[in-house]
């Protein structure tokens, strides 16, 4: 093992090599371009969708396809790579795709494989919800009697006891156009290949429980006896209807996309469908010219990702940049902070129901984002255009409105969510299906979250212990940790990187060694370090909400968990000398360990293998080492 001094020089030359690497990798206008890069579900959508209205450019289909089959293990596909067995969900998406594509034979030996395994597993029954939605629309199953979320929900004011915006905004966008082809039992036949489920299904793989939407819908009735739907199509029935319609118009991007995903694009094509518009009116056709932007080439073909990562990999970058040493007049950082403060929001969304009196200022996800900001990213854009603010008072007044809409975000627990204030409610978990997360359906206030903006808190606004807004987050922290030390994070994999964020976030703002929540976390993160010195956690601890290591390292993972060790420890440890060691070796050398998956979506179903991370994590925690260590 390696001295601090020696480390300290590798650490300066591996991150000068990523600095060089990312100034090189610049767009002109000061963005940065990496693949947010998730399973099949998008790729074999898409090729549905091309079959349905018979378009989508050669090259776009067979990438897709050829992407597909790279991803496939004799017929089975995995949400994430170390998966056991396989999965249901990616495993139907995928082989329904190829096979009504025209890429592969139900006689193929491969397609019989897939089929064989999704019977043993359950059938279409086993899948994911939207998995199962898809299945209906592209005309291979029925709708059920009873939707899982009574339509009449688009009548209920936001303000009710029980109304559609106690769903969380990416929820909501991809509920109503559900309901609206549901509601009329709308779907469309597949031009080629299979015409029903049958082969996958097996026995019993098709049933339906409308139980708990009864329970819902009866709830309504008792608050509302005369919102009571005919089944003739009467003035309440279009009223319901135009509701959710406009719902959805309202929140088409400038792009053409719903809400800036393909998912909810997809589903909105459907359900405009369904209502009557024709496949060539300009609304659908700008919709799919729109998701046609999020092809980006990958390893084994193309990849329409579920959005764009635009802004977040643009805002992470130039604040590792900036961590690295890199300082604010420089020109790669000038045209990075120019970029971003282009994609600042000015429009009022749904976030301002439960947050009224308060001026937009957020930043969203992607490039394409107009209405939907989120804490997360807004406290990176802060983080990166903090600098640039104390040089230029216009800078620093965008930043101020930021700021100011960051902090009024804060929950009543204390925590901070990603979308919405104080949207929490128990009714949607308890009455509606929990097959998929239950965090899909509301937008609690999450450690992972909070932990960040804290850090932003106490590092960048210079607030410590003692402060109103400090002291609520601390205990919100503290009161969520896990008896073990660890606390579970929402957005990314899982129990490590909300460590990280959590510890990060209480030693910005005075928390030290001895104090008990600090010494419980550190001591985790030690019992969960490899023997090579570096960390790494299986996308299954999101699954069964334990930790569950990896067997390989990863540099995002062992980044983390070094940032959160230096966050704490005044001088370098051998656990930490262990960790650089081997974040190092990582980065040299990145291959399949760089592309694991460390950012989450939906529990067992959505995993994120972000293209920049390899980049951002490493050098941001090789930063934080060189500077608090060089002088030790």
């Amino acid at each position: 093992m390696q001295r601090s001094p020696e480390h300290l020089q590798a650490a300066a030359n591996g991150a000068n090599q990523m600095i060089g690497e990312l100034t090189r990798q610049q767009q002109t206008d000061g963005r940065w371009i990496f693949c947010f890069e998730s399973g099949v579900m998008s790729d074999a959508y898409m090729l549905l969708l091309y079959e349905i209205f018979g378009t989508g450019r050669r090259e776009y289909r067979e990438g897709m396809a050829q992407r597909l089959l790279s991803l496939s293990d004799n017929g089975i596909w995995r949400s994430y790579p170390d998966e056991k067995g396989g999965s249901v969900t990616a495993t139907l998406e995928a082989s329904i795709a190829l096979v009504a594509a025209g890429y592969k034979e139900l006689s193929d030996p491969l397609i019989q494989n897939s089929q064989a395994f999704v019977r043993e597993q359950g059938g279409m029954a086993a899948a994911g919800s939207l998995t199962r939605v898809a299945m209906i629309l592209t005309g291979l199953h029925r709708w059920p009697d009873n939707s899982q979320i009574p339509i009449k929900l688009f009548l209920l004011p936001w303000w009710f006891p029980i109304n559609f915006f106690d769903f969380v905004g990416f929820t909501r966008v991809h509920v109503a156009p559900i309901l609206l082809a549901s509601n009329r039992k709308f779907s469309v036949r597949l031009p080629r290949g299979p015409r029903d489920l049958a082969l996958w299904n097996g026995e019993g793989g098709t049933s339906h429980d409308s139980a708990r939407s009864v329970q819902l819908e009866g709830k309504i009735d008792e608050f509302l006896p005369h919102l009571r739907l005919s089944a003739s199509g009467g003035r309440l029935d279009r009223l319901v209807e135009e509701r959710g319609l406009r719902f959805i118009l309202d929140r088409i991007e400038p792009d053409g996309t719903l809400y800036s995903y393909f998912s909810t694009t997809f589903l909105m094509i459907f359900a405009l469908m369904a209502m009557g518009y024709r496949r060539d009116h300009p609304v659908i056709l700008r919709a799919i010219s729109g998701l046609e932007r999020f092809y980006l080439p990958v390893k084994g073909g193309l990849h329409l990702q579920e959005t764009t990562s635009t802004v977040w990999d643009t805002a992470l970058i130039s604040y590792a940049l900036q961590e690295a040493g890199m300082t604010a007049d420089d020109p790669v950082i000038q045209k990075a902070g120019g970029y971003l403060l282009s994609r600042q929001q000015t429009r009022l969304g749904d976030w301002a129901l439960r947050n009224p009196g308060v001026a937009p200022g957020g930043w969203g996800f992607s490039d394409i984002n107009t209405i939907n900001p989120d804490v997360d990213d807004t406290s990176y854009n802060l983080r990166a255009l903090g600098p640039l603010a104390r040089m230029n008072r216009q800078v620093y007044q965008s930043w101020a409105r930021g700021a100011r809409w960051e902090l009024s975000m804060q929950n009543r627990d204390g925590g901070w969510s990603a979308f919405e204030k104080n949207t929490d409610k128990k009714w949607p978990k308890i009455l509606l299906p929990k097959s998929d997360a239950q965090t899909v359906w509301t937008d609690p206030s999450t450690a992972d979250l909070t932990g960040r903006t804290l850090e932003w808190v106490g590092n960048h606004l210079g607030w410590k212990r003692g402060h109103p807004v400090v002291d609520r987050a601390a205990s919100f922290l503290v009161k969520n940790q896990e008896p073990d030390g660890s606390w579970f994070g929402r957005w990314g994999i899982n129990y490590i990187y909300g460590t990280w964020a959590a510890l990060t976030g209480l030693t910005s703002v005075g928390f030290r060694r001895g104090h008990p929540a600090i010494d419980k976390g550190v001591q985790w993160l030690l019992s969960v370090q490899h023997e090579d010195g570096g960390w790494g956690e299986s996308c299954n601890s999101d699954v069964v909400r334990k930790y569950v290591p990896l067997k390989m390292s990863t540099p995002v993972q062992t980044a983390w968990a070094v940032d959160a060790l230096v966050a704490v420890h005044d001088a370098p440890t051998p656990a930490i000398e262990a960790g650089v060691h081997r974040l190092l070796q990582l980065c040299e050398h990145p291959g399949e360990p760089a592309e694991y998956p460390t950012g989450g979506g939906l529990s067992g179903q959505f995993y994120i293998y972000y293209h920049s991370y390899r980049y951002v994590w490493p050098l941001t925690a090789l930063s934080h080492y060189r500077r608090k260590y060089a002088e030790k």
